[in-house]
């Protein structure tokens, strides 16, 4: 539990800080679905099977939609985070938690900058003096995590020394990277990769430093020491 090093701290969005049974991504996952249909020409079946498929080989479902169909980014996202806002609750204890971190605070979702604000707002996490950036798919040019590239990109934009860092998550693929590059990596929730549920005692790896299903708690828990240096 040393974050005494910790200068940068870099969170995940979907399912990291808001919890999954606000049910966010189902909304998502459903106009995917819908927008593969009509783009693609297939039935419900294969546009569900090609989602998660993309999902798992790409990192995104839409980095698969680019690489295989070419597909217009800026028109897919408008449409698949065209959803219903108001299932998020309000979190003040998370926001107090957050603001209580020394250092710099950012956001590096694999979905768009203006879903992200809008995801926060909800949360009542926005503000600058909560959070300095949201790095969204297009500032990484739509290299998706966990791919290095994404990375490197928001490293490089935002100037970060990955080793003063710590890295928020909730899919484990994504801390491989940021472990290896010197990050402290921590595991929110139970963890899935991309569409695939994973079990609760499932062995993530040594990449994967520490877990919480209590994000506001843990950080509570750390932010002492953290600020003590």
């Amino acid at each position: 539990m040393d974050f005494s090093h910790v200068r940068v701290w870099i969170f995940d969005l979907d399912n990291t800080l808001y919890p999954p049974e606000a049910q966010l991504f189902a909304q998502i996952e459903t106009r995917m679905t819908q927008w593969m249909m009509r783009a693609l020409g297939v039935p419900q079946d294969d546009a569900n099977r090609l989602r998660a498929e993309y999902w798992r080989l790409h990192g995104t479902t839409l980095a698969g939609l680019m690489a295989e169909h070419a597909v217009d980014p800026a028109a897919y996202l408008a449409d698949v985070h065209d959803i219903d806002f108001s299932v998020l609750d309000p979190a003040p204890d998370l926001a107090q938690a957050i603001a209580a971190l020394p250092g710099r605070r950012i956001i590096h979702t694999n979905g768009d900058a203006r879903y992200a604000r809008k995801v926060l707002a909800g949360r009542g996490l926005h503000g600058e003096e909560l959070f300095e950036a949201v790095y969204g798919i297009e500032e990484t040019g739509f290299h998706p995590k966990p791919a290095r590239e994404a990375f490197d990109r928001v490293l490089a934009q935002a100037r970060i020394d990955p080793r003063e860092a710590a890295f928020f998550e909730d899919d484990p693929r994504n801390l491989l990277v940021p472990h290896q590059l010197g990050m402290r990596t921590v595991l929110v929730g139970q963890g899935r990769h991309g569409p695939d549920s994973l079990a609760d005692d499932a062995d993530h790896g040594v990449h994967v430093q520490h877990r919480t299903d209590d994000l506001a708690a843990f950080l509570r828990r750390i932010a002492p020491t953290a600020a003590a240096n």
